[in-house]
């Protein structure tokens, strides 16, 4: 595997337990009964197309969309993540082509070559976010979309001193005590054991960094579980009356 730049995103990763991110991943309920068939269904129809699943961690979308007959290439700069999706990959007799890069760095994709480029729940945890978003608009084709979900910037960020929260179950409430503030901390992913590095942009960053790297905003999501949803988790429930997630559409100039 190709040696990568190791930033503090890069080295916060990398330094998660052999498969934890797997396993949060896999068995985290927002995850596989809200975020992912939301951002699958707004993909639809990807017969034919070339993707880039950028940040692909355990690599379940890039297995999803292959599927479905898209050409999938996977990129992520966690050793462990990289090779376990190469490993389902081939247990599943599936044909995806697996980079390990830095997001700001895509060496040995060219430019103009994909359809669509996807960044789930990524661009957030990105140390160099500029960076990443000119490389992946660098490798789109004219008119190619970009799909990204973050955090909702507006919602959540640091709990104790930024965007927190108050109560509990389904009442529980968000209490902003200062929106642009702090810009990164150190914290478990939600059930995990390993601190990693997380970070706040506002709205305002994410969509200068878009517009100046020539995307356009297509489309923009908030999207509320349904009803059949809500009734998984009080989490999920919750998500009716406060949106965490923040999916954003963009095109290619």
């Amino acid at each position: 595997m190709d040696k990568i730049n190791q930033d503090s995103s890069t080295k916060a990763w990398n330094g998660l337990k052999e498969n934890e991110w797997v396993t949060l991943a896999q068995n985290g309920e927002s995850r596989m009964h809200f975020i992912m068939p939301f951002t699958l269904g707004k993909l639809g129809r990807v017969e034919g197309k070339k993707i880039l699943d950028l940040g692909c961690g355990e690599g379940g979308y890039a297995r999803a969309l292959t599927k479905k007959g898209a050409r999938v290439v996977c990129v992520d700069c966690s050793e462990h993540a990289i090779r376990y999706a190469m490993g389902q990959a081939e247990k599943e007799n599936l044909k995806i082509e697996h980079y390990l890069r830095n997001s700001n760095n895509l060496s040995g994709l060219e430019d103009n070559s994909f359809d669509i480029v996807l960044c789930s729940m990524m661009l957030m945890d990105c140390e160099d976010f500029d960076g990443t978003v000119k490389e992946a608009a660098r490798v789109l084709k004219p008119g190619g979309r970009l799909f990204a979900s973050v955090l909702h910037p507006c919602f959540d960020g640091n709990h104790d001193t930024g965007i927190g929260r108050q109560g509990s179950g389904i009442d529980r409430q968000v209490v902003v005590m200062n929106y642009f503030e702090p810009k990164t901390w150190e914290a478990p992913l939600f059930g995990g054991e390993t601190p990693v590095v997380w970070r706040h942009r506002t709205m305002q960053d994410y969509v200068k960094t878009f517009v100046k790297n020539g995307l356009v905003i297509v489309d923009l999501d908030e999207p509320r579980p349904t009803d059949e949803q809500a009734k998984i988790t009080v989490l999920i429930a919750w998500l009716q009356k406060i949106p965490l997630f923040l999916f954003w559409e963009l095109k290619k100039l």
